[in-house]
């Protein structure tokens, strides 16, 4: 939810400043930024998206607009405006702020996230809970309730038999948890990715 919200911020940054900035001229061609946001949270929550096309499109698509703004006297056929963005890579109307984009999005996004995938695996298997241990502490928790005894607590030996049997499956996954933990932990340190208001993705 993190990462989602700094997007969805860095998307409405972006739209303020290119409104204020460009005004009308943004405003009708506002559909190539949603798109490209768009398909970007639909590949963190895990769609069927390739970044590296995504990202060639919407430069492709921002040449085509862009190059209409620039010669409103003319009138272009699709098959001439696709042509023009064919030779984006050699005409690099935008500097290389394309191929440095591509770099920093892509691997802020993988980064990500494979990190929100990690997180979900481990919640399932931490919550993957034994229906004899649900009953047992169910028994535990509320007999004392159903018979009209609600102060009345469960002795200590009752209680250590019944978490020890409802933890001991996960006592076997001490060591791979803890790997788990420690990947993890490692995965933020050295990536240290984040996105601002301005859509500068980083990762060091």
């Amino acid at each position: 939810e993190f990462f989602r919200e700094l997007l969805e911020n860095a998307e409405r940054s972006l739209n303020d400043m290119f409104v204020r900035t460009y005004g009308m001229l943004y405003m009708q061609n506002s559909e190539v930024f949603q798109d490209l946001f768009t398909e970007l949270k639909r590949y963190y929550t895990g769609g069927n998206v390739n970044l590296e096309e995504m990202l060639n499109d919407f430069w492709a698509r921002l040449l085509e607009r862009m190059f209409q703004l620039i010669n409103p006297q003319y009138h272009f056929t699709e098959d001439y405006l696709e042509c023009v963005s064919k030779y984006t890579d050699q005409l690099k109307p935008f500097g290389d702020v394309p191929r440095k984009l591509k770099v920093q999005v892509t691997r802020a996004f993988i980064a990500a996230r494979t990190f929100v995938q990690g997180l979900t695996v481990g919640r399932e298997v931490a919550n993957r809970d034994d229906y004899r241990c649900i009953r047992a502490l169910m028994k535990m928790l509320y007999c004392p309730y159903c018979r009209g005894l609600p102060t009345v607590k469960p002795c200590n030996n009752y209680c250590l038999n019944v978490m020890k049997g409802c933890l001991a499956n996960q006592a076997d996954l001490d060591t791979e948890w803890n790997l788990f933990i420690g990947k993890k932990s490692l995965n933020i340190s050295e990536r240290k990715c984040y996105i601002n208001g301005k859509l500068l993705i980083s990762c060091s």
